[in-house]
């Protein structure tokens, strides 16, 4: 018998969703992968046949907790609001000595000039004015013994005192349910309390009749087997909380850069302390509460903590940032006041627990077949129970020796009541047996034990569904940089001053252009530069290609802190993934401003006019010496090379907007002149090949996205068997963003399936192919790493962030991160998806044959000899093996490479399931 058609399931893509899946199936069990409507999972648990409803839906979410979330935080929100709006209708009144706030004279505390408590009312508050009263950020920094440019020292001693002094970056969490709560869910099963009942009075009754040495074996017998049931079960479930458990605690724990002793060091958020100084870039969480101290176009998104979807622009007029929010532009530093339960979301974390609940389609799908088998058992059990009582009661149904059982007017009463409670717990026990509570639950465990093993395979599930829904991949459309690639960056050749450099940190060559080759590559960049004062090797940090190109300053004499403070910085304009360059306005001593670019070689190229000489002259950029640099480039990227280009002009000081005005001022990028190119290899993954190949003998297609030129694209693409040879390397298989992007949506809709590569990709443009590919009905997994990929990684069935290089708005739209970047670490998430569904399959396999040659015998043996052959205690440790112990053995059985050998297991596998 069919359980369902596949084509009961639609999709559609409306605007309300963003395009995204929307399930119109009529089935109430069939829900989607992602973004369920919660009208519908309401309607799968109504529709449910349940015996023990704790269990059942103890790892489905609760919509009743979720509600009061919600709620709790309106109050919070709502509480934080209502003292800021407050605080604004003051009177200024009469401003206090800085030695007194409030009317309260600010005592030192822990050796610090300032307390917790004024710390944390000032951020709560937004209190400008009390900032300003402390001697603004540079008298609060110093008050907090924090050397702005340097941050803390950062020894064990002195964190420990500012930890002890103004608290963790922790918040209490809600104990995690004991034992005993388990053990108490596992007796509410409606059919064991029967069991257990029935079991006492046959207790009762043998005893009394057939005296205590042989009275007990009935009832022992059965309460026994009710006990081990219930104990296994509680068991099994405790362990598999602990694993949840663990798991939400890696969600949490964010790794950040901070400034201690004048270098960039990585630690947890959790080892945060008041006064540390955090860089923060695009994409970035607010570790904690803190005051702005220095920052370019930083705008932040507050909706995680005031629930408006609103952009806030940080300055020196508004610096106070808050925990949990995210960075949605530009980049800065912050000096960090309050931590933990003294910021606003500490206190949101703290008063809702973490809810491991969540339905997965599989889960929601199995409780219909556990429901469907339930209703065939409960009318099996009546059955059984009605052919039972009219034999028992006419006479029909004898003992072992032959004499009847029941003989009108001659049984007593007692004997009667004890074998009409004999025949109650057969059909209870035929219940038990046939109302499969553990089915859903086995793909619980499953998910659990793959999420666990995974996290040794480098892979963190954030979302339960993604797990088997990677099973069903079609296609991965895959980043280059870090996934495909090492993304361990050095620049291998460039070009300046018109020609080659060989080696590319030539200096001698360079004389009369390095000062402003220097300036640019020291000013625009989110980088930093460590000179250790003892001598040791110099430490370089940011992103990969930042490291690569100041790495490569250093060489060319670059002192860094040096040359940053001889100009200041009038406007920075961030890498942007669309224009795909970032620049920097910069003043010099003598009212000179020098606007410096980087980005993409051949499309900062496109806005040059002229290029500098190595003698320092400015020469016209003519068509012959353009199609030299564009030749220069094609052959850098031709043996993989990631090619950006520098480039500056002058501009008139009269020009520039006041600082007021500055915020929105356009970086002039026209008339630009290029300064130098660089190529910089990132030499392909180990193993890389071998994982394509894998993946394409398995049915998965894989697709590089990405945002680098399109000729090193092909390259690498190339180098790890994505394309065959260069034959295939052709539009559309290989094509560019802009060039998908121009097509109609029809025109889109029918090479979405045929490319193979794109390169200078957008994140819109990514987002693009996502959507056609989907409706092409493929099961789309997708790579990010940076914000802008939010859009696509949500779109996607399965979202896959980068945990080195992805930012905290792409892990947090992702459904799975991929701790080591590694592309080979996909292809064993997809192994392990696939695992999900054998071992699901197994199991309703194992189940089902027990289930029905238990219902099956019963019911033949009881309409035609009026006896069972399986009795009560027999039915229960059937139950214990099925329910329990089989779950346990087939649902983690390790992934085995034969699951790559098949095609892919489809977006509807159990909709054909037959039985």
């Amino acid at each position: 018998m069919e359980l369902r058609s596949p084509g009961r399931y639609l999709r559609q893509y409306d605007e309300e969703y963003g395009g995204s899946e929307v399930c119109t199936s009529s089935d109430d069990f069939d829900i989607p992968a992602k973004n369920a409507p919660v009208e519908r999972l309401r309607r799968w648990r109504q529709a449910a046949l349940v015996l023990n409803a704790s269990r059942r839906f103890r790892y489905t979410l609760d919509l009743k907790r979720d509600e009061e979330k919600e709620q709790i935080r309106g109050k919070i929100r709502a509480h934080a609001q209502v003292i800021r709006a407050a605080y604004l209708f003051k009177e200024a009144g009469e401003r206090e000595p800085p030695d007194s706030v409030g009317g309260k004279t600010i005592a030192p505390v822990g050796g610090f000039q300032i307390g917790v408590e004024q710390l944390t009312v000032m951020n709560r508050d937004h209190n400008f004015s009390a900032l300003q009263e402390y001697g603004g950020v540079k008298g609060l920094s110093d008050m907090l013994k924090t050397n702005i440019d340097r941050g803390i020292s950062g020894d064990d001693a002195e964190l420990l005192h500012r930890r002890n002094t103004f608290g963790a970056n922790t918040y209490p969490q809600k104990k995690g349910r004991n034992f005993l709560v388990f053990l108490w869910e596992a007796c509410q099963d409606l059919t064991l309390i029967i069991l257990m009942v029935a079991a006492i009075l046959s207790l009762a009754l043998g005893i009394q009749t057939e005296g205590l040495s042989e009275g007990w074996y009935d009832g022992g017998s059965i309460a026994f087997a009710v006990i081990l049931v219930v104990l296994v079960t509680a068991i099994s479930d405790y362990k598999q909380n602990l694993q949840f458990q663990n798991l939400n605690q890696e969600k949490q724990n964010i790794h950040l850069e901070v400034i201690r002793g004048g270098r960039r060091t990585e630690v947890s958020i959790f080892d945060l302390v008041v006064g540390d100084v955090v860089p923060l870039k695009i994409g970035d969480q607010v570790p904690a509460d803190g005051i702005l101290l220095s920052g370019h176009s930083l705008a932040i998104d507050e909706s995680s903590m005031t629930g408006e979807a609103k952009i806030v622009h940080k300055d020196q007029k508004a610096p106070f940032l808050m925990s949990g929010c995210k960075v949605a532009d530009g980049y800065g530093t912050m000096l960090v006041t309050s931590v933990g339960i003294n910021t606003e979301w500490g206190l949101l974390m703290a008063s809702i627990s973490e809810d491991n609940g969540e339905e997965t389609p599989l889960q929601v799908r199995l409780n219909g077949v556990a429901t469907f088998i339930g209703i065939v058992g409960l009318t099996v059990a009546a059955a059984v129970l009605v052919v039972l009582l009219a034999r028992y009661f006419t006479g029909h149904t004898k003992n072992p020796d032959g004499t009847v059982q029941f003989i009108r007017g001659q049984t007593g009463v007692r004997d009667a009541v004890n074998g009409a409670i004999k025949i109650l717990t057969v059909a209870v026990t035929i219940v038990v047996v046939a109302v499969p509570e553990g089915l859903p639950l086995a793909v619980t465990l499953t998910l659990a034990y793959s999420m666990r093993k995974m996290m040794a395979d480098k892979a963190l599930v954030r979302r339960l569904s993604a797990c088997e829904t990677m099973g069903s991949a079609t296609t991965i459309c895959s980043d280059k940089t870090g996934t495909l690639t090492l993304n361990q960056m050095t620049v291998v050749e460039a070009y300046a001053g018109g020609m080659k450099l060989d080696p590319p940190d030539d200096v001698e060559q360079l004389c009369d252009i390095s000062p402003l080759l220097i300036e640019g590559l020291a000013q625009n960049t989110t980088g930093d530069v460590f000179e250790p004062e003892d001598g040791k090797a110099i430490e370089v940090s940011g992103s990969p290609t930042e490291k690569a190109i100041l790495s490569w300053g250093v060489k060319l004499g670059m002192k860094f802190n040096e040359v940053r403070s001889k100009s200041s910085i009038l406007r920075v304009f961030p890498f942007n993934s669309d224009k795909k360059r970032g620049g920097v306005a910069v003043q010099l001593p003598d009212s000179r401003v020098h606007v410096h670019w980087k980005g993409a070689a051949e499309l900062v190229l496109a806005c040059c006019s002229s290029w500098l000489a190595l003698d320092g002259s400015v020469q016209p950029m003519t068509s012959n010496k353009m199609n030299e640099f564009k030749k220069s480039i094609e052959d850098m990227a031709a043996v993989s090379l990631r090619c950006v280009a520098l480039a500056y002009r002058l501009y008139d000081l009269g020009k520039v907007p006041n600082e007021e005005h500055r915020d929105t001022w356009e970086l002039p990028d026209d008339e630009l002149i290029l300064l130098g190119i660089v190529g910089i290899k990132d030499p392909c993954r180990p193993g890389v090949m071998d994982a394509v190949k894998l993946c394409t003998k398995a049915g998965v297609k894989v697709r590089m996205v990405t945002g680098d030129n399109i000729q090193t694209a092909k390259a690498i693409a190339l180098e790890c068997g994505i394309l065959d040879s260069d034959d295939n390397a052709t539009e559309p298989t290989v094509i560019e963003g802009k060039a998908f992007r121009a097509l109609s949506e029809t025109a889109r809709g029918e090479i979405a399936e045929r490319i193979t590569v794109m390169g200078r990709s957008s994140p819109n443009d990514k987002l693009l192919l996502v959507q056609e590919l989907r409706k092409k009905g493929h099961i789309v997994a997708v790579t990010g790493d940076g914000t802008n990929d939010a859009p696509a990684l949500h779109e996607a069935d399965i979202g896959l962030a980068m945990g080195i290089q992805g930012t905290e708005v792409a892990k947090e739209s992702s459904d799975i991160i991929i701790l080591d970047d590694n592309f080979a670490s996909v292809v064993k998430v997809v192994r392990w998806g696939r695992s999900v569904y054998a071992n699901i399959q197994k199991f309703i396999q194992f189940q089902l044959t027990v289930n029905v040659a238990a219902l099956v015998i019963n019911v033949v043996a009881a309409v035609s000899s009026g006896d069972v052959p399986l009795n009560a205690v027999q039915l229960l440790w059937v139950n214990l093996i099925m329910d329990t112990l089989g779950a346990l053995a087939l649902a983690t059985e390790p992934p085995t490479n034969r699951l790559m050998n098949r095609p892919p297991v489809g977006r509807r596998v159990l909709a054909c399931i037959t039985f």
